[in-house]
């Protein structure tokens, strides 16, 4: 099954929206439809209406992302657990007209979303996708950016569970901040020590007078 491919739907959801600097994407049917990608048929579905329904997924989503960052694991099931309810899939065989050397379907198991609307449809894979990711991985897996302001929503791939930004371009930032930071931190200890020699010498040269 595509579980990376499935679970990035939650992942390009949540993302739509930065509550720390007060951006949001999500603000019309065209940014709706965006969302499905290459699904052009589900994005079709789409109205003006599912631009609210997204954004209230997108909130609950982004709950099971902030309790598992929190180290709430038993929350985050709970919470994703809620969704899958809410929302289920019908799981079929497909094989996308894919064939293999031998002419024969690259048979595989496909989320087949709810035709009622997209956002139910949309919902169902999303939540399905990120389940699958962390039954497989582990709840620890589901992290938000360490980058303040980003927070953005990310998926650890990474062997040794060592991810903390959203991107390389967080990443480098934040390095970058920390490494500012500590040359503060040493210019501040410098100046404080030569200060404290400097007066040293002072006291000396006032006692030997």
């Amino acid at each position: 099954m595509e579980l990376a491919y499935y679970s990035d739907y939650a992942v390009r959801l949540v993302n739509t929206e930065e509550p720390a600097r007060g951006k949001d994407a999500l603000t019309s049917v065209e940014a709706v439809r965006d969302l499905f990608g290459t699904n052009k048929e589900a994005a079709r579905r789409a109205t003006d209406a599912d631009v609210t329904r997204f954004r209230s997924v997108r909130a609950r989503l982004r709950a099971v992302f902030e309790a598992a960052d929190g180290g709430d694991e038993t929350l985050s099931v709970n919470l994703l657990n809620s969704l899958l309810l809410e929302f289920p899939v019908s799981p079929q065989i497909s094989g996308h007209n894919f064939r293999d050397e031998d002419g024969r379907p690259l048979w595989h198991m496909h989320l087949a979303d709810h035709p009622s609307n997209a956002t139910a449809g949309y919902a169902a894979i999303a939540a399905m996708g990120l389940a699958f990711h962390l039954t497989e991985y582990g709840v620890d897996r589901l992290g938000l950016c360490e980058a303040p302001p980003c927070r953005n929503a990310y998926l650890d791939t990474s062997t040794n569970r060592s991810r903390r930004y959203c991107s390389d371009r967080c990443a480098t930032r934040a390095n970058v901040a920390a490494y500012r930071a500590r040359k503060r931190l040493e210019a501040d200890r410098s100046e404080r020590t030569g200060l404290a020699a400097e007066s040293a010498q002072r006291a000396s040269a006032s006692g030997e007078r």
